[in-house]
């Protein structure tokens, strides 16, 4: 299932983001852009959530303040899962070698 919000999808299915969770632990090339927009993703994450722990109720399966949560997250994890991995140490000399031997 995927939702859409200013022309962006979204995948509200966890399956969709094991593949790019493979190299979750890579470091990422944010740029400008989206490090402002995952600061702002973040913040309201942070609000919503701390208004909803302040109001005290019950967690639900169905509440329209956990799927609004949920929401932004996924657009969070797609917003930084797009940004371009930078290549580690070994894998630059790699191809500085590779690059001289050719």
């Amino acid at each position: 299932m995927a939702a859409s919000t200013t022309g962006f999808p979204i995948a509200l299915d966890a399956s969709a983001t094991t593949a790019s969770a493979a190299c979750a632990n890579r470091r990422r090339r944010i740029s400008p852009e989206a490090g402002h927009a995952l600061e702002i993703l973040g913040h309201a994450i942070e609000y919503l959530t701390d208004e909803y722990v302040h109001q005290g109720d019950s967690l639900s399966a169905g509440d329209a303040q956990l799927k609004a949560v949920q929401l932004l997250m996924a657009l969070n994890r797609q917003i930084y899962y797009e940004c371009p991995v930078v290549p580690s140490i070994a894998e630059r000399c790699r191809l500085f070698l590779y690059a001289r031997l050719t």
